[in-house]
């Protein structure tokens, strides 16, 4: 059974980074890895209870203090973006994407190289 991923705000999608890249924090931890000017406890300790009831991420209790880890894998939601991205923006169409990322000048010859080996590895399986 597939579990419904919900978007994360931009705020939310930072933390989640953190908790992604660390897979276990205190709250503390998690502002120990955010930019200055450091958001209050308080601050973070909301977004994370968000994150909490959205499904993203769980928690392990000692005492009163809280060990939050995520639940929805980083693979999971790029997985999620992506579908959302190119069902929202390019009609479910790679070719459409990759002509944007093209003419934005996102995409290097070298590495429109790459995909178009990467593409021709997947027909001849």
């Amino acid at each position: 059974m597939d579990k419904e991923i919900k978007e994360l705000t931009k705020a939310e999608e930072q933390l989640m980074q953190i908790l992604w890249d660390l897979e276990k924090a205190f709250v503390k931890e998690i502002i120990d890895q955010l930019p200055i000017p450091k958001p209050a406890y308080n601050t973070v300790s909301t977004f994370i209870r968000i994150l909490e009831t959205k499904g993203f991420i769980d928690h392990i209790a000692f005492g009163k203090s809280h060990q939050y880890y995520p639940i929805v894998s980083k693979e999971e939601y790029k997985s999620f973006a992506t579908d959302k991205l190119m069902n929202g923006y390019f009609e479910n169409s790679v070719e459409s994407m990759f002509s944007y990322f093209v003419k934005k000048e996102k995409i290097d010859l070298a590495e429109a190289d790459e995909i178009l080996k990467m593409i021709e590895k997947l027909k001849n399986k």
